[in-house]
């Protein structure tokens, strides 16, 4: 198993880099993810509030942490969770870090877990993110790393900012598919591999549904709260509700429209990337039929005047020119469908607000004027 954690937060897209450190083989036993395959993750309340205590405290820096709990059959059931160190900031950044810092804490973390009989079998990883922009090469190389023993691991991505001022709880568990799995560690990423298997840009990283799970103590008291507050207004009607008729989205969607900017440039790079390869290959392959066209005249005459013939193979072929990674293609493509995603889920819920408070106000279009 490999410990990860976040090298420096607060990165100007949202990305996170990943120290990846040897990790004891104590903190997580191997598994072998035979059987029934994953359909559900099931996070305790008490996690998930761990999580999002976490994440918000810290945003908008991006913060990690550890999963723990036990894989059942069809359910990965998440019982417990702690935060990973976060990474210095100020002038103690410039400080050297003791790179076996972070496996002690770790490993001293489980210990105490066990000592007091909770479950300290690692599943996954939690990390926080901002507007959606999680597709990246690091989140690969943690599944890569986690799954060299633990099989079905989740990483629970959690977006603080969206969560926060526009009341839509954006909490998600991501897998890697079991075909870019096998892809990715038979070797390169290249466009044979992926035309051989049949992989399009959307089944590299799944998401699998989740529901949280709470004790019958604490359904009981948050039923109990939840009537007492309704009790205290006559109405029924509480601050919590007309939070969710906010309209100030503007923000929201010009950072994602600057982040699928971005996002549509690199794309726009890694094409050219592509594009220029291929340029490349049909110079060399031109170069070979020329080169080969005049070895065999040279040939000819050498058998018309007697002598041996000398070989037809270019050593230069052999070298031939290095082909460009198509994974990251592939996620920018995947970051790009997930600023699409929120982009269109942004427009229909300020448009369907706009309707609501129109009605009250007696308005009947609210479409803006066009003059005549």
């Amino acid at each position: 198993t490999k410990l990860l954690f976040p090298r420096r937060a607060g990165a100007r897209d949202g990305h996170t880099s990943f120290v990846t450190m040897n990790f004891a083989a104590s903190a997580g036993k191997p598994q072998d993810g035979s059987g029934t395959p994953l359909k559900a993750v099931q996070i305790d309340g008490q996690v998930v509030m761990k999580i999002v205590k976490h994440c918000t405290d810290h945003s908008p820096s991006l913060v990690t942490g550890q999963l723990l709990g036990l894989d059942i059959g069809a359910t990965l059931e998440v019982t417990d969770c702690f935060p990973f160190p976060s990474a210095p900031v100020g002038p103690a950044a410039d400080e050297e870090v003791d790179p076996d810092a972070g496996a002690d804490y770790q490993l001293e973390m489980m210990r105490c877990l066990r000592e007091i009989n909770v479950d300290n079998n690692t599943v996954g990883w939690y990390q926080s993110t901002y507007l959606g922009s999680y597709y990246t090469e690091e989140l690969i190389e943690t599944f890569l790393a986690y799954q060299e023993n633990i099989k079905r691991c989740v990483c629970i991505v959690y977006d603080p900012s969206r969560s926060a001022k526009q009341g839509t709880f954006s909490l998600k568990a991501l897998r890697l598919t079991d075909r870019f799995y096998e892809i990715h560690k038979a070797g390169e990423f290249t466009f044979e591999k992926i035309a051989d298997k049949s992989l399009s840009w959307s089944e590299i990283v799944t998401e699998t549904p989740v529901t949280v799970r709470n004790s019958a103590l604490a359904a009981a008291v948050f039923g109990e709260l939840t009537a007492s507050t309704l009790r205290e207004e006559e109405s029924g009607v509480v601050q919590s509700d007309l939070d969710r008729l906010h309209m100030s989205t503007n923000p929201f969607l010009e950072r994602s429209l600057e982040f699928l900017s971005e996002c549509m440039d690199d794309l726009a790079s890694e094409q050219q990337k592509v594009a220029f390869y291929q340029r490349n290959v049909s110079r060399q392959q031109l170069q070979q039929a020329q080169w080969l066209q005049k070895r065999k005249q040279e040939n000819a005459q050498r058998k018309a005047s007697g002598l041996e013939a000398l070989p037809e193979e270019d050593e230069n072929a052999a070298k031939g020119v290095t082909e460009p990674s198509r994974l990251e293609g592939f996620l920018i493509a995947n970051q790009v469908n997930q600023y699409v995603d929120q982009i269109q889920e942004f427009g229909q819920a300020s448009l369907q607000k706009l309707y609501l408070v129109s009605g009250t106000q007696g308005v009947d279009n609210i479409a803006p004027r066009t003059p005549e």
